[in-house]
């Protein structure tokens, strides 16, 4: 990582919490509209949480593995 220009890796660093909190706002959204559609509160709610939750953190993971590894995201390993 150290051959990368410092503002973008400082970019690469910023979006990594951002992922992870967006992934689960709009897993919360998600969920808490289909509760009010459906008016099954808090099932679906808690249902989408969770899925927001889990996606935000391979998000996370996957970030940090192109990170370690020195990818330029355009291989067809991985996750």
């Amino acid at each position: 990582m150290a051959d990368k220009p410092l503002f973008k890796q400082l970019l690469q660093a910023s979006t990594v919490g951002l992922n992870l909190v967006l992934a689960t706002f709009v897993g919360l959204a998600i969920g808490y509209g289909l509760d009010k559609l459906f008016n099954t509160s808090p099932w679906f709610t808690i249902i989408f949480l969770i899925i927001g939750i889990i996606a935000g953190f391979r998000e996370l993971i996957r970030m940090a593995r192109k990170t370690y590894d020195g990818d330029d995201g355009n291989s067809k390993k991985g996750i």
